[in-house]
């Protein structure tokens, strides 16, 4: 006989996944990621783009700059002072250089920065080709092993077709470096900017879903039944989904009224026929008196039995009911105690008050029938405990009740037979054989777990475990 799952109001770690918060948070998150990386790499992609366009920009004017500043004397002499307004073509290795050159006859010596301490050489014309503008760029190692941007042009200087080899270098690891620093700061904006964004998200996604948790609790209290409907002010999407749920309540309610008026109705219709066979059956004596008295009865226990059945199956889970067990089980104790003096009864509660999910009058019959089998059949004792059990996810939605003896008990192979209806293992005693069955149908109904084991006291254990209320 399967028990019910416990209901947590907390989702565990396996029901994550299957959460709509989590669905919409990561997904949401995902995206955001995936657009801040696009973000990230459109603005770095522009701001290098740019970087490079000012850096050719800044060196190609360096170069006409130093075009401007250099002439040639009558002797051929390259001659000129450039000044080219920035100071690091004149700090010793840093990276900035320019260089004159002779590149036809008739011209000699040769100009640069003071920058360059040392010649930076070039590649041959075969492997960079000018343009037709004759210009060319390239990129060398430098001085102290920087990647250097080389701008060249050759110019002729004079009408006697005297030319020269314009260079102007430029540091690229410097430019490289300071896109690398831009990089990281923008990483770092964007990350902060993203957590917030997402840690906003979540705390909007969550406070948007909060009226479903209030819906659940809700339905929780119903469960409980600490309330008869859905009660308090739903948003439009959800206002809809709380008056179905309150239909459906009233609906189940009715479902069980009728229910019970129509088993009441039977009741009283079989009583009366039922009693008068009886009778008629005890006053016509003789076999056949006694056989009609003894099928009456029968009848009437049969007719009873299922008509609790009909009545437990038409309020199972369509109305809750509270019934707290602690009480219920001392009065059932006190009673059969006082039937039995002969007979030593004990009884464990838990510290906690434990509520049982059901109505007042099938937990009574339930102990009553187990009770009445122990104190037939045990020799001295008899021990009932009550404890709390914990069901799924950890949470105390559970309570279980065990009775003992110290009896014969019953073989292991015989545990099924004797939740039978009518069967009996031991006709010595009086008895009609329902009891267990009686029990083994009520906590089917509640969708509980009866288990018939062997006790420490040498009797039957018979463990019952039913569905309470947080």
């Amino acid at each position: 006989m399967p028990t019910k799952p416990a209901v947590s109001n907390t989702p565990s770690l396996r029901s994550w996944p299957r959460s709509l918060a989590f669905r919409v948070i990561a997904f949401s998150t995902v995206w955001a990621i995936l657009t801040l990386v696009v973000i990230f790499t459109l603005i770095t992609t522009l701001y290098r783009q740019a970087s490079e366009r000012g850096f050719d920009s800044l060196l190609s004017a360096h170069l006409f700059n130093l075009i401007g500043s250099v002439g040639v004397s009558e002797s051929g002499q390259l001659t000129g002072a450039p000044d080219l307004g920035d100071l690091r073509f004149s700090e010793p290795n840093s990276g900035w250089y320019w260089s004159v050159e002779p590149a036809s006859e008739g011209v000699h010596g040769d100009l640069h920065s003071s920058s360059m301490t040392k010649a930076i050489p070039s590649p041959s014309v075969a492997e960079v080709p000018f343009n037709a503008s004759f210009q060319r760029s390239y990129s060398a190692d430098g001085i102290e092993g920087e990647q250097l941007e080389v701008f060249e042009s050759e110019f002729v200087l004079d009408a006697k077709n005297r030319a020269a080899r314009f260079r102007v270098m430029g540091n690229q690891t410097e430019l490289e470096q300071e896109i690398a620093t831009f990089q990281r700061r923008l990483l770092t904006y964007l990350s902060l900017f993203g957590v917030g964004m997402i840690a906003i998200n979540a705390i909007a996604i969550l406070l948007g879903l909060q009226p479903l948790r209030r819906v659940r609790n809700a339905l929780a209290m119903v469960r409980e039944g600490t309330a008869q409907r859905l009660d308090g002010r739903f948003p439009a999407e959800i206002e809809p989904l709380a008056n179905e749920t309150n239909a459906l309540i009233e609906n189940n309610r009715r479902i069980v009224e009728r229910s019970r008026t129509q088993v009441g109705n039977l009741a009283h219709s079989l009583k009366t026929p039922l009693a008068v066979l009886l009778n008629e059956g005890r006053a016509l004596g003789g076999a056949k008196g006694q056989l009609i008295a003894e099928q009456a009865a029968s009848m009437q226990k049969q007719v009873d039995h299922y008509l609790q059945r009909a009545r437990v199956a038409a309020q199972r889970d369509s109305v809750v009911y509270r019934t707290p067990v602690a009480p219920l089980v001392q009065r059932m104790v006190r009673v059969l105690q006082k039937l039995n003096p002969q007979t030593a009864l004990s009884l464990s509660l838990p510290a906690t008050d434990i509520v049982f999910a059901g109505e007042r009058e099938d937990l009574e019959e339930l102990l009553g029938n187990l009770l009445d089998n122990a104190m037939k059949w045990a020799r001295s004792a008899v021990a009932v405990s009550v404890k709390p059990v914990a069901g799924e996810g950890g949470a105390a939605s559970l309570f279980e009740i065990s009775i003992e003896d110290d009896g014969r008990g019953i073989p292991d192979d015989k545990a099924r037979e004797v939740l039978q209806r009518g069967r009996r293992l031991d006709e010595t005693k009086p008895g009609s054989g329902l009891g267990l069955a009686i029990v083994a149908d009520l906590v089917n109904e509640y969708g509980g777990v009866l288990a018939l084991e062997r006790s420490v006291m040498g009797g039957l254990k018979a463990m019952v475990r039913l569905r309470s209320l947080q």
